[in-house]
């Protein structure tokens, strides 16, 4: 059996899991996520700890896949997930409107992006984009798209990168 599904997940204080009819929904204090149940795993919630185990030796590699994004969402309903994203060049500025999020960087234009539902986009200061929620991968999808309007170039570093990102910085070309 794979070695990450056989550690059960521990479900903490205010969170509760439940398996039926192929969904298992996640319920906790900063929201509730439900993930479809694959073929092949069954999922068991023993009080505060919760066991994944495959149905069959051919299902094995999903257990371990399940019980991560599991432990995902679990860690996400307690806790909550965020991203940071930082905006560097002269002139680029992020700023919310509403619900959505008012990027200038450096177009002809205003960029406008719509912050889907389960998703909070915070901007603490001009430079800076926080981006929180409960499911791990869209926050993640968010923080991605936002940068991909202007990534980090290599020459000056300018663009909207990752807080805490290195950009290598290429040597400028010489005559």
């Amino acid at each position: 059996m794979s070695r990450v599904a056989k550690k059960p997940i521990s479900l903490p204080k205010g969170v509760e899991m439940s398996a039926k009819d192929g969904t298992i929904s996640v319920k906790g204090p900063k929201g509730t996520l439900s993930l479809a149940q694959p073929a092949g795993v069954t999922v068991t919630v023993e009080g505060a700890e919760v066991r994944i185990a495959p149905t069959s030796l051919a299902q094995d590699v999903i257990a371990g896949t399940v019980r991560a994004l599991l432990a995902n969402c679990v860690n996400g309903v307690a806790n909550g997930y965020e991203r940071k994203l930082e905006l560097v060049g002269v002139g680029y500025r992020a700023s919310m409107q509403g619900s959505d999020l008012n990027l200038t960087l450096g177009f002809s234009h205003p960029v406008l992006f719509k912050v889907p539902a389960g998703v909070t986009v915070q901007t603490p200061t001009q430079t800076e984009i926080l981006i929180k929620g409960a499911d791990k991968q869209a926050v993640g999808q968010v923080a991605a798209k936002i940068r991909a309007f202007r990534p980090p170039e290599p020459y000056k570093g300018k663009g909207v990168r990752y807080s805490g990102e290195k950009i290598t910085l290429k040597e400028a070309k010489k005559a």
